[in-house]
């Protein structure tokens, strides 16, 4: 058993292990970086029409790069992205369509626009859906009216006897807007007007 350690001891110490051309010296740090800052730059639609407009979206092995990259999904590296935006885009530079698209200032314009307005309605359209309503208080059941006192008993005034039936009376209400009555509702507009008319006349 101790005798299949040492041979593997030996075959790590081997010179061509110590020379593999293909190793990262700082095992792939360096590429994590930078590839973590290119996918960060896809949350630029000003940076995706510049890749557009350079005609990077015609090279096959861009194309490649950008169907590799698609391993930023994945949620042991999603962590590190601090704009998700650029992994929606880099969904959307998968199709050629909307490459295409990107070589036009006014896509890149709408692009733009569209993620303006998702930032600044994201936070408080998801907030309505997550945060917990609160709950309705009961409401106080209403304090009981006091009973007012009971009035005496109203004792009959004596009438005069008239012949002639007299005709109810009219509150001050009834006559302003009663039909048939004789008094005019004054139009305030109607009595400046005559009022400028006089001036100009005289």
């Amino acid at each position: 058993m101790a005798s299949g350690k040492d041979d593997a001891d030996r075959s790590s110490d081997s010179p061509s292990a110590l020379k593999n051309p293909y190793k990262d010296p700082d095992d792939g740090r360096q590429r994590f970086l930078l590839e973590l800052e290119f996918v960060q730059c896809l949350a630029n639609p000003t940076y995706i029409h510049y890749l557009a407009q350079n005609r990077y979206f015609e090279d096959e092995a861009f194309i490649g790069y950008l169907k590799y990259l698609q391993y930023w999904q994945r949620p042991e590296y999603i962590k590190f992205i601090m704009y998700p935006h650029c992994l929606f885009f880099l969904e959307l530079l998968q199709n050629a369509n909307f490459r295409n698209a990107m070589a036009h200032p006014g896509s890149k314009e709408l692009a733009h626009r569209q993620q303006y307005f998702f930032w600044k309605n994201y936070r408080n359209n998801r907030l309505k859906h997550i945060l917990p309503r609160p709950i309705p208080e009961p409401a106080a059941p209403p304090a009981p009216a006091p009973v007012p006192a009971p009035l005496p008993a109203p004792s009959p005034a004596p009438v005069p006897s008239m012949t002639t039936a007299a005709a109810p009376a009219l509150s001050p209400m009834q006559f302003v807007g009663a039909p048939g009555s004789a008094l005019q509702k004054t139009d305030m507009r109607n009595a400046m007007g005559d009022r400028r008319k006089r001036k100009k006349e005289g």
